[in-house]
C-alpha cells in the first residue's frame, strides 16, 4: 500500500490524543507521510473521541475517510466507525468488548481480538497502557519497525523515569510480537519503512506559534479556551528561553487588555482566543483601534453561539470579525489555510499590526489547528520573516522632535509616527476618548472627521500589502472552487480526484487575505470563471457575502459545512454530484 488510514478510538481519559500524536511522529521517524485529524467531545472523561491518522510514502495534503485499520478501545468506536472500513481492513479489540465478529466480517474485514488489557498487566503496567499495546500491535500488523515507536515512548516519558520508559516499551513490544504473530498473515497493509529525508511533524498553531517567536513576538497574554489554548501554551513553554512575558489573566477582557498595555510600551503582543473569548475582548478591541495599538489576536473558530461544540470545527466568525465593536475603525483579517501559511501569518501578522498600527485578526479553525502533518525542512524558512516595525521612531529621532510630539499625527496615508514611552520628547496622552493629534480628549465635529477619517484612511493604504487569493489547480478549469481557511486541504484532495478520474475539471481560487479587500487584485482572478462554488465551514456562505458585498461578484452555487465536523474529499464530492444533480432537475 502506498497509503493507509486508521483509526484509534475510545473514551475522554484513555490517552487517546497523546497516543495518535506519538505514533504520528512515530511514522515520520520511519520515513512515512502523515495527517492526523483529531475528534474530541468536550468532556474529560468517557464518550467517543478518535484520532485518526493518514499515512502514506508520498506527501499528504488532506485526510479521507475510508479507513483500514480500526483500533477500539471500546465497543462504542466499532459502531461508530466499522462503515467506513474497506474490504480487507481490520478491526483490532480487546476480547472483554464482546465485539460481534459477524458484523466485522460482513464488512469484508479481518477481526483481531487481542488481549490489549493483558498484554499491559503481563508487562508490569496498567490497563491505561492498553492505548501504547494497541500501537504496538499497529506496527506489528503493517510490518512498521517497532524502534521508531519506541524512541517516541523514550522522548515522550522520559521526565517519568526509566521505570516507566521500560513498562510502555515493553507493553509495546509484548503486544508487537503477539499481533505479528497471530495475525500478521492475514492483514495485507503494510507501513514499511522509507528511507528519505528528516521532517517534522506540526500543527497548525504549533506552526503559528513558531512563526510569531520567529517575528519577535515578547508578550502573549490569554485565558486559555479551546481551540486557541495550545498557542498560548507552546509560546509559554519557550517563554524562558526566548524572553516571553506569559500571562494567563483571569478572563478573556482582562488577556486583551493586557496585550494592549503591552503593545503601547513597545511589546510585539499576541493574544490566542476562540470565538466566545473573542466575544468578550470586543470592547477592547475597539479601545485597541482608538488607540491605534498594535495588537494580533488568533481566533481558533469553533462552533457556536454560545459554548455550543466547545472541542469541534466551524468557520463562521469570518464577518463577525470584520465587523466587531462599536463604531468604524480600521482592522485586517486573515486567514491560513496550510501549516505552511500559519507559519508565515504568525509573523506576518505581527508586521502588519505594528506597520498600519491597527489591531490584526488571524482567524484559523480547530481543524487546522490541531491536525498534525509531515513538514520537510525547507517548507518552514525561519529567515523568510523578517521584523517590520512602520513608523517607529528611534531614539534619534525623538532627538530631533522641536515642539510638541504629536502621536496621532494628521498624515495622508493615516499612519502617525509612534513613539514608545520613556523619551523626553515623547510625552503624550492616550485615551479612548476622541482626541486630538496630541491625545488630548476633543469633541467638536471637525476634529472628529479628521481623526475618524485618519484612522479609515489605513485600510486604503493596506491594500498596497493585502495580496490576491492564492489559485491552484488546472488555468482553464469547468468548475472553480472558491475557499477560506481549512478547507483548502480536503478541497485540493477533491480537485486533484475530479482532475485525474473524471471527465470534469476544477481549480481552486484561495483567500488568505480577508480584509480589506483587495478588490482590485481580485476582479482578474474571479473574472472569466465558468462556474464559481464557494466551499465553506458555515450556513450562510459568508466569504461568498463578503465577496458580493465587496466586489459585486455573486456566487450561486455553494458546498457548505456546519455540524462541527471538518470537511473530507469525499463530502465535497458527494455535495457537488447533488448541486449538478438539482441543476439538472431545475
Amino acid at each position: 500500500m502506498s497509503e493507509l488510514t486508521l483509526i484509534i478510538g475510545g473514551n475522554a481519559g484513555q490517552g487517546l490524543e497523546s497516543s495518535g500524536a506519538g505514533f504520528c511522529k512515530a511514522l515520520n521517524r520511519g520515513g512515512l507521510h502523515v495527517f492526523s485529524v483529531q475528534d474530541n467531545r468536550s468532556r474529560i472523561r468517557g464518550g467517543h473521541n478518535f484520532y485518526l491518522i493518514k499515512t502514506s510514502t508520498e506527501p499528504i495534503v488532506s485526510w479521507t475517510e475510508p479507513v483500514h485499520l480500526l483500533i477500539a478501545l471500546t465497543a462504542e468506536t466499532v459502531d461508530i466507525h466499522l462503515g467506513k472500513i474497506v474490504p480487507g481492513g481490520a478491526v483490532v479489540y480487546d476480547p472483554s468488548l464482546e465485539i460481534d465478529e459477524d458484523r466485522i466480517k460482513d464488512r469484508e474485514a479481518i477481526p483481531i481480538p487481542l488481549p490489549l488489557y493483558d498484554i499491559a498487566g503481563e508487562a508490569g503496567g496498567s490497563k491505561m497502557m492498553a492505548n501504547t499495546a494497541a500501537l504496538g500491535a499497529v506496527a506489528g500488523l503493517t510490518n512498521f519497525p517497532i524502534k521508531h515507536l519506541l524512541s517516541v515512548i523514550e522522548d515522550n516519558f522520559r521526565k517519568k523515569g526509566d521505570k516507566v520508559i521500560n513498562i510502555n516499551k515493553k507493553v509495546a513490544e509484548s503486544a508487537h510480537d503477539h499481533a505479528a504473530s497471530k495475525f500478521g498473515d492475514s492483514f495485507k497493509f503494510n507501513m514499511e519503512q522509507q528511507n528519505g529525508a528528516q521532517r517534522m511533524v506540526m500543527n497548525g498553531n504549533e506552526a503559528i506559534s513558531l512563526g510569531a517567536l520567529v517575528a519577535g513576538c515578547n508578550f502573549v497574554s490569554a485565558y486559555p479556551m479551546t481551540p486557541g489554548s495550545s498557542i498560548f501554551e507552546w509560546l509559554n513553554k519557550h517563554a524562558d528561553e526566548y524572553g516571553i512575558v506569559s500571562k494567563q489573566a483571569e478572563d478573556e477582557i482582562a488577556a486583551v487588555c493586557m496585550s494592549v498595555g503591552a503593545a503601547h510600551v513597545g511589546a510585539r503582543a499576541l493574544v490566542p482566543t476562540s470565538g466566545g473569548g473573542f466575544s468578550l475582548m470586543v470592547e477592547a478591541l475597539g479601545l485597541a483601534g482608538m488607540l491605534e495599538e498594535p495588537i494580533v489576536i488568533v481566533l481558533a473558530q469553533r462552533p457556536g453561539p454560545s459554548t455550543s461544540l466547545a472541542t469541534r470545527t466551524e468557520q463562521a466568525d469570518l464577518l463577525y470579525a470584520i465587523n466587531a465593536s462599536q463604531g468604524e475603525f480600521p482592522r485586517i483579517v486573515i486567514a491560513p489555510g496550510t501549516i505552511e501559511e500559519c507559519y508565515e501569518c504568525g509573523g506576518r501578522a505581527l508586521n502588519l499590526a505594528e506597520k498600519y498600527q491597527t489591531p490584526v485578526i488571524l482567524m484559523t479553525d480547530q481543524f487546522l489547528a490541531t491536525s498534525n502533518r509531515t513538514l520537510d525542512k525547507n517548507n518552514i524558512d525561519l529567515g523568510a520573516i523578517k521584523i517590520d516595525r512602520g513608523a517607529l521612531l528611534t531614539d534619534d529621532d525623538l532627538d530631533k522632535i522641536d515642539g510638541e510630539y504629536k502621536r496621532y499625527k494628521f498624515t495622508e496615508n493615516g499612519i502617525s509616527p509612534r513613539a514608545l514611552p520613556g523619551h523626553q520628547n515623547a510625552i503624550f496622552k492616550t485615551t479612548s476618548d476622541e482626541h486630538n493629534e496630541l491625545g488630548e480628549i476633543v469633541e467638536a465635529a471637525d476634529n472628529r472627521i479628521r481623526m475618524n477619517t485618519k484612522r479609515m484612511k489605513k485600510l486604503e493604504t493596506a491594500l498596497a500589502d493585502m495580496n490576491p487569493p492564492k489559485t491552484h489547480g488546472l488555468e482553464d478549469a469547468d468548475i472553480t472552487f472558491v475557499c477560506w481557511g481549512s478547507t483548502l486541504a480536503p478541497l485540493t484532495e477533491a480537485m486533484n480526484r475530479l482532475n485525474n478520474e473524471t471527465s470534469n475539471t476544477a481549480n481552486i481560487i484561495q483567500f488568505i487575505d480577508l480584509f480589506p479587500m483587495p478588490v482590485e487584485k481580485v476582479m482578474p482572478v474571479l473574472k472569466n470563471r465558468k462556474r464559481l462554488i464557494t466551499v465553506e465551514g458555515n450556513y450562510t456562505a459568508q466569504l461568498g457575502s463578503l465577496l458580493q458585498m465587496t466586489t459585486g461578484v455573486k456566487i450561486e452555487e455553494h458546498i457548505l459545512k456546519f455540524d462541527g465536523r471538518p470537511f473530507s474529499p469525499e463530502y465535497i464530492l458527494e455535495h457537488l454530484k447533488k448541486l449538478e444533480k438539482r441543476g439538472r432537475n431545475g
